[in-house]
């Protein structure tokens, strides 16, 4: 009983933080709390790994990616149309809002490898090594990526839409 007793307060306390990234990496909330569901499922079947590991938090993250690049592989993730267009948000509320799309724009024009470079470095705060661990590359290749995914960031008009600004 102590393992399941383990497992649940881990999956309670690190369950918003992998929604949260699941979306960071390019999912819908719904499908971004299936994928944190399936990563804690495959947490749990292999617990003793999990717990055995050198570094609990990169072995759970490439179950994470992992479960993200498997779930691409077998559905199609294109547009869905919709018979009407879903009404605009408060007035009010459009910072926060707008800041999110911002990041999730930017993020999107990122290839697969660099974003989930920069989603594990600046949102689950990873190291180098650790990030390699997780997506099962070399620490150079991490830097690299991250180098080339900040450059092409820098230049994108989302994030300066972010600080109000224009982009030539």
């Amino acid at each position: 009983m102590k393992r399941d007793e383990e497992f649940s307060a881990y999956a309670s306390k690190r369950w918003p933080a992998l929604v949260r990234a699941a979306v960071l990496l390019g999912c819908s909330i719904p499908d971004a709390e299936d994928l944190a569901q399936t990563t804690l499922l495959r947490c749990y079947v292999s617990w003793h790994k999990v717990t055995k590991a050198d570094d609990q938090e990169a072995y759970v993250y490439r179950i994470l990616v992992n479960a993200y690049r498997d779930s691409r592989r077998r559905r199609w993730w294109g547009e869905i149309p919709a018979a009407a267009v879903p009404e605009q948000a408060e007035a009010d509320a459009t910072t926060r809002v707008d800041a999110a799309d911002a990041v999730s724009r930017a993020l999107a024009g990122l290839s697969r490898a660099n974003r989930d470079v920069v989603v594990l470095r600046y949102y689950a705060h990873l190291s180098d090594q650790q990030i390699a661990e997780a997506l099962d590359i070399a620490p150079g290749t991490v830097k690299s990526r991250l180098s080339r995914a900040l450059t092409q960031l820098s230049a994108d008009a989302n994030m300066s839409d972010l600080h109000g600004g224009s982009h030539a």
